[in-house]
């Protein structure tokens, strides 16, 4: 293909897929009460013909989205398994014990704070969001649902914590990510930054958690409720210890930088053995205890103990249950990866700086653009890396360190991934939760007000860390 006969969109031509995307999402969400799947496959056609209008060839185009969809495969062999590997847990007793134990020791006014705090830790230990919300914060979500807590606050409580740590443990790749694209800022002087707007944000969304949960006191909660739940528990699943052992070696396998994959696998196939030992008692033979967990791995648990409550909050997991995210991976990939390569997504954001003209407005603009991306692309990686690549330059051209920049990627890609249906986080947190990020997302206040404390640090000029332009000399590690 010959590149000078493609050219670059018009900022009008650019926001037509954006434009049509919000209108027929919008009608076939709220109209029709359907998924997003078909709607991005339609913006993904007109973005195609915007491209092929331009000057970009179809087999370009194709195999530009197979090539993207390709980049996310580990998502979706990670959801994949974790999908297997929360029908073998409840099948095998460890997620009914979590939260049978959980029922008897958490006070429901501190449930909120402790399950924020509880996901900040595992998550900064893991460093991985989604690894956080698929193990404790399955277990978490039964508790909270069993203490009569609105299962959206519960979810953004959760998320809340999964990202303090996604955004600030120094294994998370994101992380890592945000220093390398803009360049001369190591990964330590980037998190050291980033405490500013991300300890006030967390510090922000713990009164407001403890605020919201003083709600849901002792004497506000169904015991009876509780006391019916923790009866039809132990009537259909052998309690013990022991079954905590699955999550603590996934965690911990995590923690010590096993691949995601292996380390999933593993709790699921030591699961597996545990619920042979521990759940044969309930089955008619070793055969039907085997039958069931290769059934809840594929189609996921169907729980039949006769309480209605138990029984939703206990069919759920397996390979199976998690096709409809991973198909929505592919659609939002297949459109941000046209968004991209037909140049719309450059123009937009480039187009943003004619508004940047103080470094309150700039720090809007990155912040914007890094959340934008994650809405039209549907991926938080480059939510990172375009307005990163986008805006380095202009922050050293206007005397502010690359790390400010970094901090914006962060707070306005990586925290607010989890906010976008069908973004592949927003995605990823529908198949575990069963909640879409539509009905969550106001709960998430971590993610939600880490963008703001940004936005007012940089409007107020505070820890906007300036350069020597005589001194400072722009190293290459931008150039991704």
């Amino acid at each position: 293909m010959n590149e000078q006969s493609v050219k670059s969109p018009s900022l009008m031509i650019a926001l037509i897929p954006i434009i049509f995307l919000g209108v027929v999402l919008s009608y076939a969400i709220l109209v029709f009460d359907e998924s997003p799947h078909v709607p991005l496959v339609l913006a993904t056609i007109v973005t195609c013909l915007i491209a092929g209008k331009l000057g970009h060839k179809w087999p370009d185009m194709e195999k530009y989205i197979i090539n993207s969809i390709k980049i996310s495969m580990q998502a979706i062999l990670i959801l994949l398994s974790i999908g297997m590997l929360i029908g073998v847990w409840i099948a095998a007793g460890v997620v009914p014990t979590m939260i049978y134990y959980g029922l008897e020791i958490i006070n429901p006014s501190i449930f909120l704070v402790a399950s924020l705090i509880v996901c900040s830790i595992v998550s900064v230990a893991t460093s991985s969001s989604w690894a956080t919300c698929g193990t404790v914060g399955v277990a978490l979500f039964g508790i909270g649902s069993g203490l009569g807590i609105p299962q959206p606050l519960v979810v953004g409580s959760i998320i809340s914590g999964a990202y303090f740590g996604d955004k600030m443990s120094p294994l998370s790749d994101t992380t890592n990510l945000a220093p390398a694209v803009v360049g001369n800022t190591t990964l330590f002087e980037h998190i050291r930054h980033l405490v500013y707007s991300t300890g006030i944000a967390w510090t922000l969304a713990a009164i407001i958690f403890g605020v919201l949960g003083m709600r849901y006191s002792a004497g506000d909660v169904n015991i009876e409720l509780i006391d019916t739940m923790l009866y039809s528990i132990s009537e259909n699943f052998n309690i013990s210890p022991v079954l905590l052992l699955p999550p603590v070696l996934v965690v911990g396998m995590v923690a010590l930088k096993v691949p995601p994959l292996p380390g999933i696998i593993c709790g699921a196939l030591i699961a597996v053995v545990m619920g042979i030992i521990f759940q044969a008692s309930f089955y008619d033979g070793i055969n039907e205890v085997v039958g069931v967990m290769l059934s809840s791995a594929q189609a996921g648990f169907v729980a039949d103990t006769g309480n209605e409550y138990i029984d939703n909050l206990f069919t759920n997991g397996g390979i199976e249950g998690m096709l409809w995210t991973v198909s929505l991976i592919i659609c939002a990939m297949a459109f941000g990866s046209m968004m991209e390569k037909s140049g719309c997504i450059e123009k937009i954001a480039a187009s943003l700086l004619a508004f940047a003209k103080s470094t309150g407005s700039l720090v809007a603009v990155s912040l914007f653009s890094c959340f934008f991306v994650n809405i039209a692309t549907s991926d938080q990686y480059l939510a990172i890396v375009l307005p990163g690549r986008m805006y380095k330059d202009e922050y050293i051209k206007r005397g502010l360190h690359p790390k400010n920049l970094a901090r914006c990627c962060e707070d306005g890609g990586t925290v607010t991934s989890p906010l976008v249906p069908w973004n592949t986080c927003g995605a990823y947190m529908y198949g575990v939760f069963g909640i879409s990020a539509f009905v969550y997302a106001p709960y998430c206040f971590f993610n939600l007000i880490c963008p703001v404390v940004n936005l007012i640090l940089g409007i107020t000029g505070i820890t906007m860390e300036k350069i020597d332009k005589d001194t400072f000399i722009p190293d290459s590690a931008a150039t991704l």
